[in-house]
């Protein structure tokens, strides 16, 4: 059974492309190194091969698709140390993106934050904890205005959720206290408006993800 996409233009049929493919990478049914052929995906979603090109280029874009010449697109397959430097990044530009944030979040938004918090605790299923855990990152900067530091944030993201993924399932429900502490103290600090807790709390959260991957090469098919 295929997925019909609307034609009520180009630019709609896309974003529907687009968001069928960010679901499927995202979600680990695309892993990286797959190849995504054009063909096939305008055949399963019915539509034409052009809102495919388009849907692969805001991808692109987003972090979550590459493409190389006379191979076409591609989820990005990257190594240990590529991921160890985007967590390097990660770990200066997110506190930086939580600063800008903190003093325009609501009550509501803080409200919003602690629900998800609960749900994550209460939650053992891996797909919900990636998806609830993105929701409560990203939310905590949604107040940041700053548009070209927003996207690098989400592309940062995008590019390792696989390996994200990966960290999550080797520690299993054993290590989520750990997730679960950490995000309380981000919580309390972003709820109190301490900038200084807050990045903090956000850059040791970080750090310990990048270094717990470094001791797994296995998860980037190298060896120790």
């Amino acid at each position: 059974m295929t997925a019909t996409i609307p034609t009520d233009g180009v630019g709609a049929a896309s974003a529907r492309v687009a968001a069928y493919l960010r679901d499927q990478i995202l979600h680990d049914v695309l892993k990286p190194g797959d190849r995504i052929r054009q063909e096939e995906i305008a055949e399963r979603l019915g539509s034409s091969r052009l809102p495919v090109r388009e849907a692969l280029r805001m991808l692109e874009a987003e972090g979550l698709t590459e493409h190389r010449t006379n191979k076409g697109a591609r989820v990005p397959r990257l190594s240990m140390h590529e991921v160890d430097v985007i967590y390097r990044m990660r770990e200066r530009l997110e506190p930086l993106a939580l600063t800008e944030s903190l003093p325009l979040l609501s009550d509501d938004d803080h409200a919003r934050l602690e629900e998800v918090q609960r749900e994550i605790e209460a939650n053992a299923s891996l797909d919900r904890f990636l998806d609830l855990d993105r929701e409560f990152h990203l939310g905590t900067y949604s107040g940041c205005h700053i548009d070209p530091l927003n996207a690098m944030v989400t592309r940062l993201w995008n590019s390792t959720q696989h390996y994200r993924r990966a960290f999550v399932a080797m520690g299993g429900q054993a290590r989520m206290w750990v997730v679960n502490a950490e995000h309380r103290l981000l919580l309390d600090a972003v709820v109190r408006r301490d900038a200084a807790d807050a990045e903090r709390f956000l850059e040791g959260h970080i750090r310990r993800t990048r270094i717990e991957l470094g001791h797994h090469p296995a998860v980037f098919g190298e060896q120790p």
